[in-house]
């Protein structure tokens, strides 16, 4: 089964073309917690784990028994680097650590197939004829959005191939991020409100699904 979207030219007005986007990728019932597995993951990469404190090992003070063991009517202190103490180490606390986990690469592929019917499903995506710039210009890209009343959403742009014009122009426009098909995560489809896919990398869906089943 396949779902037929109507491909719409750089004025947002339909070309009288379509495509079919498959419904294995776009037509599933999404797996939510796949993913929430690897949005997690992806947003634990980003996370430097560097934080840490000091051990009473490791900050500075004498280690010099304060008072005898006994008789004084005081509780046992050991040194002035006790944990009890102002300036003293810290007990338990944070050390550095890498946060990142692995993930099976079946259940990667299940969650960004999950992603892309989510969207399916919202009516976010939008097929859009290639996009051709001679050199990179911003107010282009901001003109093409405003046709296709995007200019206030977050939008995900996925391209075939890199085309550093479009990438140039679209870097500077807060709503906007573009993104090879080959590169395209859980995350960045889950955060953006509308997918706007080109009418070249919607193909490519189609020709991998033939490979697919042959």
């Amino acid at each position: 089964m396949t779902m037929q979207v109507d491909v719409v030219d750089i004025k947002g007005q339909k070309t009288g073309r379509t495509v079919e986007l498959p419904a294995d990728i776009f037509g599933i019932e999404p797996n939510d917690h796949v993913i929430y597995l690897a949005v997690k993951q992806y947003l634990a990469q980003g996370r430097q784990g560097t934080h840490k404190v000091k051990t009473r090992a490791e900050v500075q003070g004498a280690s010099r028994k304060l008072h005898k063991q006994k008789g004084t009517g005081g509780a046992r202190k050991g040194n002035i680097r006790n944990p009890l103490y102002k300036g003293g180490g810290t007990i338990f606390g944070p050390k550095p650590h890498a946060y990142d986990f692995k993930l099976n690469r079946k259940v990667k592929d299940l969650a960004k197939i999950s992603a892309l019917s989510y969207k399916a499903k919202d009516s976010a995506i939008i097929v859009i004829e290639d996009i051709n710039m001679e050199v990179p210009k911003t107010k282009q890209v901001s003109d093409i959005m405003n046709s296709l009343n995007l200019s206030n959403k977050k939008t995900l742009i996925v391209l075939p191939e890199y085309n550093d014009n479009l990438y140039l122009s679209t870097r500077n426009i807060p709503n906007i991020t573009s993104s090879l098909l080959a590169d395209i995560n859980t995350y960045e489809i889950m955060n953006a409100d509308v997918l706007v896919i080109t009418e070249n990398t919607a193909r490519i869906f189609v020709e991998e699904e033939a490979g697919a089943e042959a």
